[in-house]
């Protein structure tokens, strides 16, 4: 996976508020569109289009937007609803990569995460950066810490925000790509993980870079590369877990625009058009810059592309990683 970095400074959190429309946007809708998160409020996602809503609402010629948070069954409990909602371009969905993982860790689906949706843009990532606690690992690179991990296979332990989450897939990544025995600790969440890996009870992880950048630059915890296939303007200099001669490691949490089967060709083009403008906005680029995303929409042919390739690769991940889910 690449994605771009578009950098600025500030921003301002959402209201869904009808804004005029802007010189060359579509028509706006007198129906406000609904656009579901399959998150929880504060997450990653959520803070990602709440900080671009006013910019989507500008791309759409004013068509107020309204944000409903669906979280539960690992995303599955609102995509359901976008799902079910009828395909007139007035519900779209904002899924991650669990969209894709899950119908590899869960045992019954509610409906087929490829062909029951309709992409409209990945629009891009947040960068996942491998991390360790100094005072308990010396290792200050992948080398280093693969050395340190296999000197005592099965000593160590390392935390995700719970089984079958993309965090816990992107640990796996690691382990699988350096050979070692170490012990996974499944957490409720990023939050305890993080705090746990401060206090030593986990000695690494993989967290997304906006929940540790803070830790990173007071020392509370080290970084040892960057997951993904470019480094980040934010850490200049850490290098990639793969430029580290790991070259199989690569992954990051992206976040997807997605509609329900069957939308209409001129409604995908019409909800992708506005994706791409809003987060080209001045106002959504310093959002992002904000939260280290990197940004570059893809088109709807190459993002059902992305999602088949990805449901691939995570499916072979979790099977040889054994992870399953009720």
């Amino acid at each position: 996976m690449k994605f771009t970095i578009q950098r600025r400074g500030l921003a301002a959190l959402i209201a869904a508020t009808l804004i005029l429309p802007a010189a060359g946007a579509a028509f706006a809708s007198d129906k406000p569109l609904r656009v579901i998160l399959p998150v929880g409020a504060g997450s990653g996602v959520d803070t990602i289009i709440r900080a671009a809503g006013p910019s989507l609402t500008k791309a759409l010629g004013g068509q107020p937007i309204v944000i409903e948070n669906l979280p539960g069954a690992g995303g599955t409990t609102g995509t359901v609803q976008v799902v079910k909602a009828a395909p007139d371009g007035q519900t779209i969905g904002v899924v991650s990569n669990n969209h894709v993982v899950n119908p590899s860790v869960f045992k019954k689906m509610p409906f087929d995460a490829l062909n029951d949706i309709t992409p409209i843009a990945v629009v891009g990532a947040t960068p996942f950066v491998l991390v360790v606690n100094p005072a308990q690992v010396p290792a200050k690179n992948a080398q280093e810490l693969q050395a340190f991990l296999k000197a005592k296979p099965g000593n160590y332990n390392y935390g995700s925000s719970g089984n079958g989450t993309i965090i816990h897939l992107a640990g796996e990544m690691f382990v699988d790509a350096a050979g070692v025995d170490v012990r996974h600790i499944p957490y409720k969440g990023v939050g305890p993980m993080v705090a746990d890996l401060i206090g030593g009870q986990v000695q690494l992880g993989v967290v997304a870079l906006p929940a540790v950048v803070g830790h990173l630059k007071s020392g509370a915890l080290r970084a040892i590369g960057i997951m993904g296939k470019q480094r980040v303007a934010a850490l200049p200099d850490v290098p990639t877990v793969a430029e580290q001669g790991f070259p199989d490691v690569d992954i990051a949490g992206w976040f997807a625009v997605i509609g329900p089967a069957k939308l209409p060709p001129a409604e995908v083009k019409r909800l992708h058009t506005a994706v791409v403008n809003a987060f080209a906005m001045p106002e959504a680029k310093e959002a992002m810059a904000k939260q280290e995303n990197l940004i570059n929409p893809m088109t709807p042919e190459a993002s059902a592309q992305f999602f088949r390739s990805e449901q691939e690769r995570y499916a072979r991940l979790a099977k040889k990683a054994n992870i399953t889910l009720e």
